[in-house]
């Protein structure tokens, strides 16, 4: 082979493995987004759920204005976790804990974050006077 034929199939292998590599950073960036859209938008269901516990009356196995973690369990179905007041599904983790009037949910996903060692994380506040959600993204 010539100079120039070896110098072209080096170049050709060169890039062709940079666009491996692109495509492949470019894949695992799109996985974490989708992932933290996903917890993002679970925890917004798991807000509507317990809004509805929230201003239920006890008689309905509501609230009645107050946070029972415990107590609302039962309107998330099958998948709550009362040992650990937490939700698994295949999106993450999310973890419930209330303090006075607001309910905290701490979402962790499946996907590594930005920062490249933990996984994707955010934290949805529900007020429940206001019915105010504040979505804060971690990670």
């Amino acid at each position: 082979m010539g100079y120039q034929q070896i110098l072209m199939l080096v170049l050709g292998v060169i890039i062709i493995g940079l666009s491996v590599v692109v495509g492949l950073t470019m894949f695992t960036q799109q996985m974490t987004n989708i992932n933290r859209q996903s917890i993002i938008s679970d925890m917004n269901i798991f807000a509507g759920v317990a809004n509805a516990y929230y201003k239920s009356p006890a008689n309905y196995g509501g609230g009645n204005r107050i946070w029972n973690v415990d107590a609302m369990g039962m309107w998330f179905g099958h998948n709550y976790d009362a040992a650990n007041n937490s939700i698994s599904n295949d999106n993450g983790t999310y973890i419930f804990s209330a303090d006075g009037d607001v309910l905290t949910v701490v979402g962790t996903g499946t996907q590594i974050g930005n920062d490249g060692s933990e996984n994707v994380q955010a934290i949805l506040q529900l007020t429940g006077q206001d019915g105010e959600i504040v979505t804060t993204i971690i990670n």
